[in-house]
């Protein structure tokens, strides 16, 4: 199973740019990292790595038994997932400026901080439906193994919004001053972002596998 140059060359700056925009996640780390130190800043950054991973095995799963019972459902899903980038685009190009607050948490240790981490990314469904929209994108069952691209793709994705996580979270008193207080940086990230959703959707729109 390889994965080609071009597609990873695709996937990787979209998943670092989503990554980088201001969610739940990350101000879940952020809030730790302020209450309780880098330490557990950290912790949570890594909880919510393990969420991420446990949304992605079971959307992989669910996925490639789909792909093995119904091939045209890939093409289904693709459509749906451009129309839902198309739909996270509007939504952040008409979202007005607003300041980013950290996270309201408890002060706990680095175990308590990792296991909330995999609750709060566990039950958000909003995880599990960008997971279903974004990475089916990638994956062509023409090349192997549908559990193993996806898997692959989910791996990469996490790696990146955990490195970014982990910073937010170990120097949470420096990035906290900026993401809190400061109206234009959110809405930059929420413009750059919106452009990264639509040309994405765009680009998977024309895209002819």
């Amino acid at each position: 199973m390889l994965i080609p140059i071009e597609t990873l060359a695709i996937f990787i700056p979209t998943a670092l740019a989503l990554n980088m925009t201001p969610g739940n996640d990350m101000l879940f780390c952020l809030g730790q990292g302020i209450k309780s130190g880098p330490k557990a800043g950290n912790a949570a950054s890594f909880g919510i790595a393990t969420g991420a991973m446990i949304h992605t095995l079971l959307a992989g799963l669910g996925l490639a038994a789909l792909m093995a019972a119904h091939p045209v459902a890939l093409e289904v899903l693709r459509w749906a997932g451009i129309g839902y980038l198309v739909w996270l685009a509007i939504g952040a190009f008409r979202a007005g400026t607003q300041t980013l607050e950290p996270a309201k948490t408890k002060r706990s240790g680095a175990f308590s901080a990792w296991r909330d981490g995999i609750v709060v990314n566990l039950l958000n469904p909003k995880i599990i439906v960008f997971v279903l929209a974004f990475i089916p994108q990638f994956v062509d069952p023409a090349r192997g193994s549908v559990l193993g691209q996806f898997l692959i793709f989910g791996l990469i994705l996490n790696i990146g919004g955990t490195i970014i996580n982990c910073l937010v979270g170990g120097f949470a008193g420096k990035l906290g001053a900026v993401l809190s207080r400061s109206a234009k940086v959110a809405r930059g990230f929420q413009i750059f972002t919106g452009c990264v959703f639509l040309g994405l959707a765009a680009k998977l729109a024309f895209d002819k596998r």
